[in-house]
């Protein structure tokens, strides 16, 4: 998704741009444009995928590269290469539908904007069944609630990115329309804080480790909790499935198996991640996602203990997540009388093969 993570990384270049100033540590290249971008690239006989991420170094986006540190990828039989979106630079999923990439990991909603586009694009495995974001307002500005909006300014990562369609939609839903509040485009980290603390907007949407930045530094307090399922029944009135494996069914009908084996990698790590502490999450992480000038390790863990319910245990999309994505979607202008076919937005078939073939149980809540 069009989220600017506070670090902008990817895997063969890591660049720091950490608050406070503290200069960086790298290692590693951007794999950018892949020449494996069609899904013909192999070594060895093991394809090769490529996948960027919609901030590689976010809590919310964690699974992704938690499965390469634990050598799932190379287990199930693929070598992954990893990349992260660039600041100024094409999103995510944008990278995908074009063919600059592969896979994305990026949010599900884009599969319907998409659609609309007339671009078949499918969400292959579920990561996540909450946004895992948070409105922090200052206190001076006296909202506690999407209906404090009214006559206030509210930043996003960027106008038109995700958390700018979960704002126009808590907007929406507490009857408010886009002339009666002011949304500012002020990224994440630093530059969202730095907003915060200059009074240049009243409230702001981030995930960790933005949210703990911000509220040690008292320049704000979460009042609408969109990173936990209690939060999302709350203010969204069901699951709103998030964190995705984004790519063109045209590209998963012709490299099945290539799918099933990315896939298998995911649910493995999904299971991991639901039956292991957030410490030991954390300690699997590279130091530089969990440690930095926004976030301690020991906030790190404490916070991702606090939201890691986001995650699905199975990669199995939430029964009634699609529907209330769809809601979103035209609560917020996206879909505007058109027709969307909800069907060909995802598939569940890889995830059930992948717990099947590992034994793996079944959510009781996943969608058909």
């Amino acid at each position: 998704m069009r989220e600017k993570a506070f670090f902008k990384r990817s895997r063969r270049t890591v660049a720091l741009a950490l608050a406070g100033g503290l200069a960086a540590a790298g290692g590693l290249t951007a794999c950018g444009s892949s020449s494996s971008s069609s899904g013909s690239g192999s070594s060895g006989g093991v394809p090769t995928v490529t996948m960027m991420i919609g901030g590689i170094d976010k809590q919310i986006y964690l699974p992704y590269e938690l499965a390469d540190r634990l050598g799932y990828y190379k287990k199930y039989g693929v070598k992954m290469k990893l990349s992260t979106e660039s600041a100024g630079g094409v999103g995510a999923e944008d990278a995908m539908a074009s063919g600059q990439v592969d896979m994305a990991g990026a949010w599900y909603i884009h599969t319907i904007d998409f659609q609309l586009k007339h671009k078949d694009v499918i969400s292959v495995a579920q990561m996540s069944g909450a946004p895992g974001e948070r409105v922090l307002c200052s206190k001076k500005s006296g909202v506690t609630s999407a209906a404090g909006f009214a006559g206030k300014s509210i930043g996003v990562t960027d106008l038109g990115s995700g958390t700018d369609d979960l704002i126009l939609m808590l907007a929406a839903h507490n009857h408010l329309s886009t002339s009666q509040f002011h949304r500012v485009a002020v990224g994440d980290g630093s530059t969202l804080l730095a907003a915060l603390q200059k009074g240049r907007v009243d409230c702001a949407i981030t995930t960790q480790p933005t949210v703990n930045g911000v509220e040690k530094a008292g320049a704000g307090t979460s009042v609408i909790d969109l990173a936990t399922t209690a939060g999302v029944n709350q203010w969204m009135g069901g699951a709103w499935p998030s964190a995705a494996v984004l790519t063109l069914q045209s590209w998963a009908t012709s490299h099945e198996a290539t799918v099933q084996k990315v896939v298998n990698a995911l649910v493995a790590t999904m299971h991991w991640i639901n039956t292991h502490s957030a410490a030991d999450i954390a300690n699997a992480l590279p130091a530089t996602y969990v440690s930095n000038g926004l976030t301690t390790k020991a906030d790190y863990i404490a916070t991702l203990a606090q939201d890691k319910a986001q995650f699905l245990p199975d990669g199995i999309m939430p029964a009634n997540g699609p529907a209330t994505v769809l809601e979103t979607a035209k609560i917020d202008g996206t879909v505007k009388g058109q027709t969307v076919d909800i069907s060909k937005t995802y598939t569940n078939k890889y995830a059930l093969a992948a717990n099947k073939a590992e034994g793996f149980p079944v959510s009781s809540g996943s969608g058909g």
